[in-house]
């Protein structure tokens, strides 16, 4: 036939049409391969967002973390999580991120935002909401002043033991593009995990809370020491299980002697917590019954602690504040504890070092220095345990110079004001529980 190429069977398509469908249908795979890693790669994305999540225990960082890895996954510009209040129907919390600081700046006369207008609607309805023109969608109610302009959203809503927590809202891709249905599938696989990692929170606060709880139980309240003023603070570890054993309790005996105890038992579990108590007990007991220097008393609570069963090695300072002429003088012995800082009125603050004897529980038939020191007046002695100021990355020294700096800092604060500010600006990782109690003489 005219025009057909020799040797060509008939019916046989033609070499260049063969040619342009070979090349179709590679370029059709090659769309399917793309797309194929493209959800791999979202999935592999999500993946590491629920673990980076799920690795938060603080319930403000979760939901932050929430925000964040959201506008992430979907290239998103800005993000919020807004938490809805018991009535579920008004905001009482409002999370966002991608704001400047200028932007936030000016947005912080305007408040709260109400749960109004768009994200108002997503409140009422907790359908997933994407919306390509937020000023042109029927419940828009504009921009508050200083607000970015924002012209694409998507909305989820994140539920918490089948109730709605709150909603999350992502705004602006990048690329310029409106959120798809692909973002939307993955905001809301997102939005599911993030509802178990803020149970997961919520559920460490309760636990946390229920632990403190339990150890301040378990620790004294300061009696009336005058003429000494005194104050104490305790702080649970950052583990919501890790029950401590440290412990401080504060004693007045006769002849106008005060008794100062600060501890701390091996262990963070409940049978530490146990053994805190057993000990410090036994101590009260024991400084009531006798007027022997601290080393003395320290010696029989070891040796007394030895006959009780599965008792835990434990660091403990003991100190006596007793008259000397007109002012006031400090005996004190420790039992491998941490130094207890000396600050003056003058904001001179220096570490008591001395011979630390062995930690009870260890060798019953080691000595236990005594040592002294004058008090001037207005001189305030801090005892504290090592949560205060161990910390993986620092030497000891330097933790401790670092507190006694923290100290001077905050000299002129009342004492419980100045216990609190120690607390609060440690220089510890903060992974221990701590205990500080201090003592002020009074003026001469």
């Amino acid at each position: 036939m005219a025009g057909e190429k020799a040797g060509r069977q008939p019916g046989q398509p033609y070499l260049p049409d063969l040619h342009m469908r070979l090349r179709s249908e590679l370029g059709r795979v090659d769309e399917q391969l793309r797309a194929l890693l493209s959800t791999m790669d979202r999935l592999q994305g999500l993946l590491d967002a629920v673990v980076a999540i799920s690795r938060e225990v603080e319930l403000p960082a979760v939901l932050h973390r929430i925000v964040t890895t959201a506008m992430e996954l979907v290239g998103a510009r800005y993000g919020a999580l807004g938490v809805l209040d018991r009535s579920g129907r008004q905001l009482e919390q409002f999370i966002s991120a991608g704001l400047s600081e200028q932007e936030r700046e000016a947005l912080a006369a305007a408040g709260l935002p109400r749960g109004r207008g768009v994200l108002g609607h997503l409140i009422s309805n907790p359908a997933p909401l994407r919306v390509d023109s937020i000023q042109g969608h029927p419940a828009s109610a504009g921009f508050p002043a200083g607000h970015p302009r924002m012209r694409t959203l998507l909305g989820v809503a994140i539920t918490v033991r089948g109730e709605i927590y709150g909603d999350l809202y992502l705004a602006e891709r990048s690329d310029g593009q409106p959120f798809d249905e692909n973002d939307e599938n993955i905001v809301v696989a997102l939005a599911s995990a993030a509802g178990i990692a803020i149970e997961n929170a919520r559920l460490f606060e309760r636990i946390r809370a229920g632990a403190e709880q339990f150890q301040r139980l378990l620790l004294p309240t300061l009696p009336d020491l005058r003429p000494f003023t005194a104050a104490a603070i305790y702080r649970p570890a950052a583990e919501p299980s890790q029950l401590g054993g440290d412990w401080y309790d504060a004693i007045p005996l006769p002849d106008d002697v005060v008794a100062v105890v600060i501890g701390d038992v091996a262990g963070h579990d409940l049978q530490a917590a146990a053994a805190m108590a057993a000990t410090r007990n036994m101590l009260r007991a024991l400084v009531f019954d006798q007027s022997s220097p601290p080393g003395a008393v320290l010696t029989q609570l070891d040796r007394t602690l030895e006959s009780v069963a599965n008792h835990r090695v434990t660091t403990t300072a003991l100190a006596r504040f007793e008259p000397d002429g007109p002012g006031w003088r400090l005996r004190w012995s420790t039992a491998g504890h941490v130094p207890p800082l000396l600050m003056t009125r003058e904001r001179r603050v220096v570490s008591l070092f001395a011979e630390p004897g062995l930690p009870l529980g260890v060798d019953t038939g080691q000595p236990r220095p005594d040592h002294s020191r004058l008090l001037p007046p207005e001189a305030t002695v801090i005892f504290f345990t090592d949560g205060l100021v161990e910390h993986p990355a620092h030497p000891i020294d330097e933790s401790l110079r670092e507190l006694a700096c923290l100290a001077a800092v905050h000299a002129a604060l009342p004492l419980p004001d100045f216990v609190q500010a120690l607390a609060d600006h440690h220089p510890s990782d903060g992974h221990d529980d701590m205990a500080i109690l201090a003592l002020r003489t009074p003026p001469a």
